[in-house]
């Protein structure tokens, strides 16, 4: 028989892409009011693995990691991609984001993303958010699924995700 655990505390990361850089400040600090003081931020990584998001926000895009100090519940992942959405509808124009936030947690042994959107890998975690399993940690690195989006399994990315896991680490 399985006893139930306590699930670990988890790093809360926020990846956030856009066009304008000049926003950025006022994002963080929408981010920060909302989950603490951030202990890691990334430099900027160029955004151009797709052209998915362009006709909504425009090129070229730009990407920025956070990473916040308090350990959050891996519950938490639900509320937290509701409250990431609130911030993008914040930053709208004209009914299109000019600001992408996507939420995850860090543990040792994987980077977990928030969606909103349904697929065969993703688990429903409430109110209408699903997680998707991202990256696992194996082997001392980051492990892509054949599922995961190919910015995350750039070898820049997974180095600075790797940063993040050793301060969580640390952390703990």
């Amino acid at each position: 028989m399985s006893i139930p655990q306590p699930p670990e505390p988890a790093k809360l990361v926020v990846s956030l892409f856009l066009k304008e850089k000049d926003i950025i400040v006022d994002v963080a600090n929408d981010l920060s009011e909302k989950f603490g003081p951030v202990d890691m931020v990334s430099s900027w990584f160029p955004f151009d693995y797709t052209e998915y998001y362009e006709t909504e926000m425009g090129s070229p895009l730009f990407r920025r990691f956070f990473a916040f100090k308090n350990l959050i519940k891996q519950s938490a992942l639900a509320e937290i991609k509701l409250a990431t959405n609130d911030i993008e509808h914040k930053y709208s124009k004209k009914g299109k984001r000019i600001v992408n936030l996507d939420p995850g947690y860090m543990i040792k042994s994987r980077f977990v993303l928030a969606t909103g959107k349904n697929y065969s890998h993703r688990i429903y975690i409430g109110k209408g958010i699903y997680a998707d399993l991202t990256l696992i940690y194996t082997k001392g690195l980051f492990q892509k699924l054949p599922w995961t989006y190919p910015d995350y399994a750039d070898k820049i990315m997974l180095g600075y995700l790797n940063l993040i896991r050793n301060k969580y680490l640390r952390d703990l």
